[in-house]
């Protein structure tokens, strides 16, 4: 068994409010910040520099001149304008920054230490120029989850005003030790409609599941709904801009991921075992070089791999990222690359609350060496796994002589394992 310490980190949204008085410091504080923030990260891009360097450089100063402003929130400054010179810095490197300077739009307050804000039953207190601010706010459900349950509040907080509402924003973290056997590994291969897994049990393929995501398809279709509904129009329409705020493409795109995720997470639990996952983030530039249609390219900008990685990765799981290049073109029995592709298509029946929905799941079939057939995800989902197995130097799990019938197990992200219907390997003659 190995080990592996973590660090979870959690946030937990509050919507507060409080009186016009409060809202009004609130306001100078914010405004006072926006101007500090805007010198620093000019300073910070040109310069490099870190924090400590931004401290001897402008802490005197913008003590002169807000000498009403409570000194954390200046130092918070620090922090938020090292991180955005950070990541301008890597979009010009990439290519990608829109402009030659960044430019600092919205704005969200830092109070760096916790000696200058507290939480009670309620409220949170900040220290303003005038007096302290109570922001009063909801009971929170999550909030109190993590209050109580060994996780530890961060001395950060980070607030925000739209409109007459306060939004605030807490951090927690917590440490914990990840046991995993470095023999058993559930490989994941995320594709544009399904995700398929492929557990290994002591080095040796156990099962195979597909879960039918569909994201591929929520992206095409809200695609042309917001054409149909900008054609002829301006996005910058009153009546275009409320139409399209309706739209819920990324509410619904991030509950597909995150139900995801924790199926992935079960599957890791029960099997003690390493999450891999195929790095498909390297080749997603070039690919979108490449291509030249633009339906495709914002296709390509939609996947969601990125995402269901971060989840992972914020979870108590040992993940580890693979390269994928050929892993779907290669047979996993003989190594020898895989020329032909044939279409086919299954239909699964899917029991809902009301009616039963049928479910199309396109696959691309191909004949392997020693005669079984297999979906070219399936072959990518195995191939990850067999090269993070064998990177050690260790033999291959899937030998030229060993047969396995394995099936594969549609799987729908909503209601979890179907077992209606199973896609067996197919051997022929």
């Amino acid at each position: 068994m190995n080990k592996q310490s973590k660090t979870l980190n959690r946030a937990v949204v509050l919507e507060g409010w409080t009186n016009r008085y409060g809202r009004q410091a609130l306001r100078e504080i914010i405004e006072a910040y926006k101007g500090m923030l805007q010198e620093m990260v000019n300073y910070s891009v040109e310069h490099k520099a870190s924090q400590a360097t931004l401290h001897k450089v402008f802490y005197h100063r913008f003590r002169e001149k807000y000498p009403w402003l409570p000194t954390r929130v200046i130092k918070g400054c620090y922090r938020d304008a090292v991180r955005r010179a950070k990541s301008f810095r890597e979009l010009k490197k990439k290519g990608v920054a829109k402009t030659g300077r960044p430019v600092v739009r919205k704005v969200t307050v830092t109070y760096s230490d916790s000696q200058d804000w507290r939480l009670g039953n309620g409220v949170i207190e900040l220290r303003a120029h005038r007096e302290w601010v109570k922001i009063h706010y909801r009971n929170h459900k999550q909030l109190h989850r993590y209050l109580y349950n060994g996780w530890k509040l961060s001395s950060e907080l980070r607030l925000k005003l739209n409109g007459k509402k306060v939004i605030i924003y807490l951090a927690f973290t917590k440490n914990l030790e990840v046991v995993y056997n470095p023999n058993n590994v559930v490989a994941v291969d995320v594709n544009e409609n399904n995700v398929t897994l492929a557990v290994f049990r002591d080095r040796k393929l156990y099962e195979v599941y597909r879960i039918e995501t569909g994201l591929g398809r929520i992206v095409i279709s809200y695609a042309e709904r917001r054409k149909r509904i900008a054609r002829g129009k301006s996005t910058k329409t009153r009546s275009v801009k409320k139409a399209l705020k309706k739209l819920r493409e990324k509410e619904r795109k991030q509950d597909i991921i995150y139900k995801t995720a924790k199926i992935i997470e079960e599957f890791a639990i029960k099997n003690n075992a390493a999450v891999v996952i195929g790095n498909v983030r390297r080749g997603k530039r070039k690919l979108v070089e490449r291509t030249r249609k633009s339906t495709l390219r914002h296709r390509v900008h939609q996947w969601s791999v990125s995402s269901l990685v971060e989840i992972l990765s914020n979870k108590p799981l040992h993940v580890v990222e693979v390269s994928e290049a050929h892993t779907s073109t290669i047979d996993p029995f003989t190594g020898k690359r895989i020329h032909k592709f044939a279409p086919s298509m299954i239909r699964i029946a899917v029991r809902g609350r009301k009616s039963v929905k049928v479910i199309k799941v396109q696959l691309r079939l191909a004949k392997l060496g020693n005669g079984l057939v297999m979906d070219r995800d399936v072959i990518g989902a195995i191939n990850i796994g067999l090269k993070y197995l064998s990177s050690d130097g260790s033999p291959m799990a899937l030998g030229l002589t060993e047969l396995h019938e394995v099936r594969v197990k549609p799987m729908n992200s909503h209601q979890g394992l179907t077992l209606l219907t199973e896609l067996k390997v197919m051997k022929t003659n």
